[in-house]
């Protein structure tokens, strides 16, 4: 009898695709909560996370019944890969004003602001106190903006990851979060909370 939880993600997924149904519990057991977290905070309703939770699965399993997958060392990053374009499909169904840019090109020499030379690409994110006043802050944030403070800051993703996972180049990632910031920075003054943060 195998022991599926001694196995990596990316090795479940292979045994699913050779006909192993045991594994794919394991896989959905495994990813489940981080993935259903992720599309609850990127939608802010818990019916629709469901809807779009049980549709990235479908698509997931059609993947894989499909031999679309291959083991690259990152099954998670695939996985919300998927449930990412699901919602991004779901917003352009819905016709949503979800997804909004600042500029079509994210070109922040268009920008004049002086917090910009505040931000320093190189420091990590360590006041906790700082990550609670930002997760109320997020909310108001365009759905773009809000996926890549969510994947750098909560789940530690490098930009590289966050630009393949999200479907755009690593220059675009960057410039949603400057505008996160920016735009996190501009209501943390309207409400008077001091914030320290650094990409």
């Amino acid at each position: 009898m195998k022991n599926y939880a001694s196995l990596a993600d990316e090795e479940l997924a292979l045994l699913y695709v050779g006909g192993d149904f045991r594994a794919f519990d394991e896989l959905l057991a495994r990813n489940q909560q981080k993935l259903y977290a992720y599309i609850l905070f990127m939608v802010r309703d818990p019916e629709l996370a469901d809807d779009v939770f049980q549709d990235t699965f479908v698509k997931v399993i059609s993947r894989l019944q499909e031999g679309r997958y291959t083991d690259s060392g990152k099954f998670s990053f695939w996985l919300t890969r998927i449930a990412h374009n699901v919602i991004m499909d779901t917003y352009r169904h819905q016709n949503s004003e979800h997804i909004v840019e600042p500029t079509e090109d994210n070109d922040l020499s268009k920008l004049r602001d002086d917090s910009l030379l505040d931000i320093n690409r190189e420091n990590e994110y360590v006041n906790t106190q700082v990550m609670d006043d930002v997760r109320h802050l997020m909310d108001a944030l365009p759905a773009p903006q809000r996926e890549v403070v969510y994947m750098r800051f909560y789940q530690d993703m490098p930009f590289k990851e966050i630009a393949e996972t999200t479907g755009v180049s690593i220059n675009t990632s960057l410039g949603r979060m400057r505008y996160a910031l920016i735009n996190m920075r501009r209501m943390a003054r309207q409400h008077r909370i001091h914030l320290n943060m650094e990409l």
